[in-house]
């Protein structure tokens, strides 16, 4: 099938763009896919010179052409744009209209002006085409003298092609050229001595010095800008002439072009005739972007910056780029279901799927955008990367969560497991926090990707804290639980020796009590600080620990004794009828009228007065106090009545123990205040009585159980007045 050259009108007669149009061109001839391997050939020259049948013949295309047998006219309206057939790499053919037509009238030079500026901004190779050289060859063969015939040559080129060319150099002083165009003048013979035939000598002659001293005699004279004076023809263009046989000469024409067409192959390719430098050249994808930015401009008459446009180009279509390579990764199959499973938990090769999935639209932007203004390319690279890592660093940071999560319940599963094991708590947190420190830096390193250089340290701080936490609680439960045993500990080693000290109510009570608690503590503590040595607690957590012990110990003593104190009548009482119903070998009394029940009495009351004054106070200070010698001075001395309420009185002028407080012992060791044993003395006298009494009933009941004898002087008066009824019995 022959293939299409997709002739299309790109600018038409009224100045306006074919946006539409070019953009169906380029799918059409698939332009895009190019890069910057693509080439554009633009024809210029005087209307009606031949520019569309040259191209058509040479480039395959189909643009209109003149009727030869017509007036001559305008034919090419605008500017049309077809592909080259047969032509590698992509070659734009591009016809415009004749720069002298009469149609335009008034607007002539300013389109003029207007499509070769376009041309020279878009185009590789320009071919300017010039119809017959005869008036050249009068000249070349003239008698004159070699710079009057060079004199000659100029005029003749001024009044033929001068006003063209004059135009074709102004239009380009208004922009830099980004690189050197190819001007390729196309000369065709009208003479009637074919230019092939000419002497070798002659035609470099007119194609090497006349054509080209000319060319720079017109470069020469056209303004330019200050910073281009000194600038000369050579420093923008490359010029090569080609004479070719006229369209009448068909076979001639024709073999001719297919030369001519040969050359086209590859020229934009490095050594090709068009000099392959492509530094300045728009890449593909962007050239209908570029054509339409850069007729907009040239329309509105600004200043074209080939450089600035080169690069709002590049920024444009960068970004363009850039765009559907963020669209395409957000809506990519394996991001989301990378996604997808990082919200579960964590995704063994993260990192790596990750940054795969960003490497290949990276990659695939370098590759579209390779041939763009660096500059330009970079920056939009720089905001892609930098838009897609921010669109994936939130499921990154969720990745960091479930590594930070697993390290630490590893940690916890693993501490628990050294400790049951008996190993010591100080080294199996040291252990256990490295080894999962160092799985949580592996999560870290599996998780990060080539593109970014994210700092984990935030989270890896947060994980050491956890740790740190989750250790300090269960050091302070371990502690906790070490402590209450030997709480315990201490509380059963004293409960029971403490109760019955204080029951036995001795004179060196308190001195045992102390002496116990003073051992069981020291001891105690010293197990303790044992046992906490692998904690690798400061001094001062170490001291309060001991201290805690030392005043949990006295607790326990004081919490006994108040105990104690709340049941003193019952040990009082408990006290006397021990001492009053039991002899010193524990055996009961037998109330005999032997038996001094008075003496006894005053023993068991003072035997429970001693456990009162023991029980009055706490002593573990080593305290001297007089609690003992003011209850039996006004207690057990003082007279007391108990028959009668109203007849009770002490003895002493000042009743001491009409207070709330000891003398000497503070108000939190006091156990029982004075006024509180005034009034226990009172009802355990009151309760303790009725023992009494009923002994003294016994005692008295025994001897009259055993005294059956009348009284000494009864047996006198009748031994006296009985002796002779005796005596009478005698007998």
């Amino acid at each position: 099938m022959e293939e299409d050259c997709c002739a299309t009108q790109l600018i038409y007669g009224d100045g306006e763009f074919n946006a539409d149009g070019l953009d169906r061109f380029v799918k059409e001839v698939k332009l895009a896919e190019c890069g910057v391997s693509y080439g554009v050939v633009a024809v210029v020259g005087p209307q009606s010179s031949g520019k569309s049948s040259l191209q058509n013949h040479l480039f395959n295309t189909k643009f209109r052409e003149m009727n030869a047998n017509s007036v001559r006219s305008q034919t090419t309206k605008g500017i049309w744009i077809a592909k080259c057939v047969g032509i590698e790499p992509c070659t734009i053919a591009m016809d415009l209209e004749g720069t002298d037509g009469r149609e335009r009238g008034q607007d002539d030079t300013a389109f003029e002006k207007q499509s070769a500026l376009f041309a020279l901004a878009v185009s590789d190779i320009v071919l300017i085409n010039i119809k017959g050289y005869s008036n050249y060859a009068l000249i070349i063969n003239a008698p004159q003298p070699q710079l009057m015939r060079q004199e000659m040559f100029k005029r003749s080129l001024d009044e033929q092609d001068k006003p063209f060319l004059e135009t074709f150099f102004q239009v380009m002083m208004s922009f830099g050229i980004p690189r050197k165009t190819m001007f390729m003048f196309v000369i065709h013979d009208n003479s009637k001595t074919p230019f092939q035939h000419w002497h070798p000598g002659l035609r470099k002659f007119i194609l090497n010095v006349l054509f080209s001293k000319a060319l720079e005699e017109i470069w020469n004279g056209v303004p330019k800008p200050q910073a281009y004076k000194s600038t000369r023809f050579s420093d923008f263009f490359s010029e090569e002439v080609v004479v070719m046989s006229s369209y009448e000469e068909k076979e001639k024409f024709k073999e001719e072009v297919a030369q001519l067409r040969q050359r086209f192959s590859h020229s934009i390719s490095p050594g090709g005739f068009a000099g392959g430098d492509r530094r300045g050249v728009v890449p593909a994808s962007g050239f209908s972007f570029s054509a339409q930015q850069i007729w907009k401009v040239i329309k509105d008459n600004k200043d074209l910056d080939l450089h600035a446009h080169k690069v709002m180009v590049a920024t444009v279509r960068c970004e363009e780029i850039a765009n559907q390579k963020f669209n395409q990764l957000i809506n990519d199959g394996g991001w989301l279901a990378l996604k997808e499973a990082v919200q579960t938990g964590p995704v063994q090769g993260f990192g790596k799927r990750l940054s795969s999935i960003v490497g290949t639209y990276l990659s695939e932007y370098d590759i579209e955008a390779i041939y763009f203004d660096e500059g330009a390319r970079n920056s939009k690279r720089q905001l892609l990367e930098s838009k897609a890592l921010d669109f994936v660093y939130p499921t990154y940071t969720t990745m960091l969560g479930h590594v930070r999560s697993k390290a630490l319940e590893d940690f916890k599963v693993r501490l628990e497991e050294s400790l049951n094991k008996r190993e010591g708590f100080t080294s199996s947190v040291r252990t256990c926090t490295q080894s999962s420190m160092l799985e949580f830096d592996e999560g870290c390193a599996d998780a990060a990707i080539q593109q970014a250089n994210w700092d984990s340290s935030r989270v890896r701080k947060k994980l050491q804290r956890d740790i740190d936490a989750y250790a300090s609680s269960v050091c302070s439960a371990k502690l906790s639980k070490l402590n209450g045993n030997y709480e315990t500990q201490l509380s059963a080693s004293l409960t029971g020796p403490v109760e019955a000290l204080l029951e036995t109510g001795g004179k060196d009570t308190w001195a045992s009590i102390r002496k116990l608690l003073n051992h069981e503590t020291e001891f105690t503590i010293s197990k303790f600080s044992a046992a906490v040595a692998d904690f690798v607690l400061d001094k001062e957590t170490i001291a309060q620990l001991l201290q805690h012990l030392r005043d949990y110990s006295r607790n326990v003593v004081e919490k006994i004794a108040r105990e104690e104190a709340t049941k003193i009548m019952i040990h009082m009482k408990d006290r006397f009828f021990t001492v009053f119903n039991y002899n010193s070998d524990s055996m009961p009394r037998v109330w005999t009228e032997k038996v001094d029940i008075r003496s006894i009495t005053k023993d068991a009351r003072s035997a429970s007065m001693k456990l009162l004054a023991v029980m009055a106070a706490i002593r573990l200070d080593e305290k001297p106090d007089n609690i003992e010698k003011v209850l039996f001075s006004t207690l057990m001395d003082g007279i007391v009545s108990v028959s009668s309420s109203q007849d009770r009185r002490i003895g002493a002028s000042a009743d001491p123990l009409a207070s709330s407080t000891w003398e000497e012992v503070s108000l939190e060791n006091t156990l029982i205040t004075p006024v509180q044993c005034k009034s226990l003395w009172v009802e355990f006298k009151i309760e303790t009585e009725y023992s009494v009494i009923e002994a003294i009933s016994v005692q008295e009941a025994y001897k009259r159980s055993n005294n059956w004898l009348p009284p000494p002087w009864a047996i006198m008066v009748m031994v006296v007045h009985g002796f002779n009824q005796f005596m009478l019995l005698l007998k």
